[in-house]
């Protein structure tokens, strides 16, 4: 990924929040009801909540840099949402930058 442009920082970001959820939902979730311990959750979600405001923040930004519809703006949003789905963003951005290198 290319952090020098705003594009590759979006897309590192959106790969980190992806991570932090994964972390968040899929182990300290499970932790916390096991050991009735909030710890467990206590700074992956704190670290997810930043990734998750940074997204936003990014997404909204690169959309105007880069002069996406509004739609595309809204499925990422709504794929910061849903588990794996920044995932599934990044990818698809990955395969647009590739056509427009290609061409």
């Amino acid at each position: 990924m290319n952090f020098n442009s705003l594009m590759g920082i979006f897309r590192w970001v959106a790969v980190l929040e992806g991570i932090s959820y994964i972390v968040l939902v899929g182990i300290g979730m499970p932790l916390k009801y096991i050991y009735k311990n909030m710890e467990f959750i206590l700074f992956a979600g704190w670290a997810h909540g930043i990734l998750f405001m940074a997204f936003c923040l990014l997404l909204l930004f690169t959309g105007i840099q880069y002069k996406w519809k509004f739609g595309k703006m809204v499925i990422a949003f709504i794929a910061s949402l849903l588990p794996l789905g920044t995932f599934w963003f990044e990818h698809k951005l990955r395969k647009e930058e590739k056509k427009v290198y290609q061409n």
